[in-house]
């Protein structure tokens, strides 16, 4: 299954991947340019591997928690796409993408259970609560609570991974070093997307934001009276 994954939940990334196996991969380090990085590296991946729209099997994108503006622009060309190739685009939150990745290190550490963290600026992080599972396909992470955003104090009492570790390691009851630059990117989601699939769990096709609370821009109240 021949699979174009997008995330801009935290930094943009981009990745084509087959069955699970990455076969390229773009992420930038900015933090703020998503919609004018998205489909370039979509558009360069895919001449790259030499591929079309045509022969894509779907779309992946993550639905985040993320800032409004970064996580629309990414949810924004997954639509499009899928629009414009006439593909399905599924839809798995962002911070499932750094749980998969991260689960296999925080078994061999001894711990059932742990949070992945990402900045969610306004001193607060969007965190998600995972168990960490074992069967025949290998280590896997399972959400034990919806994604959520809140003050670093209000996390749970567990390990926590993923750049929200980093941020605020002395207001985290157990920040996971080594984790602080796991931000969610295009490939580990397609990576955890296989997971799911691989073990019968089909994707969702909901593609809805997690905004979490609402956008900082604001419309008026009332129009201001316009005078010559």
């Amino acid at each position: 299954m021949l699979v174009l994954s997008l995330d801009s939940s935290s930094i943009a990334s981009v990745a084509l991947s087959r069955d699970g196996e990455v076969l390229r991969e773009f992420a930038t380090s900015d933090t703020r340019s998503h919609a004018e990085a998205l489909a370039p590296a979509v558009r360069g991946l895919m001449s790259a591997q030499g591929v079309t729209g045509a022969e894509l099997d779907a779309l992946l994108v993550g639905t985040g928690p993320g800032p409004f503006t970064g996580l629309r622009a990414g949810l924004a060309t997954a639509r499009a796409l899928g629009f414009a190739w006439e593909l399905p685009v599924h839809g798995l939150c962002s911070l499932d993408a750094v749980a998969h990745r991260v689960a296999p290190t925080v078994r061999t550490a001894g711990h059932p259970e742990f949070l992945v963290a990402i900045d969610a600026r306004r001193k607060e992080l969007y965190w998600r609560h995972y168990r960490v599972d074992d069967d025949a396909a290998g280590t896997s992470a399972t959400p034990v609570s919806a994604p959520q955003v809140g003050a670093p104090e209000e996390l749970p009492d567990l390990p926590c991974a993923g750049p929200g570790a980093g941020l605020y390691p002395d207001r985290l009851a157990h920040p996971l070093r080594g984790t602080e630059e796991l931000h969610p990117t295009a490939a580990d989601l397609a990576r955890a997307g296989w997971a799911l699939t691989s073990r019968g769990t089909p994707l969702s096709t909901d593609t809805s934001p997690l905004y979490l609370r609402d956008s900082d821009a604001k419309v008026p109240a009332s129009l201001k009276r316009v005078t010559s």
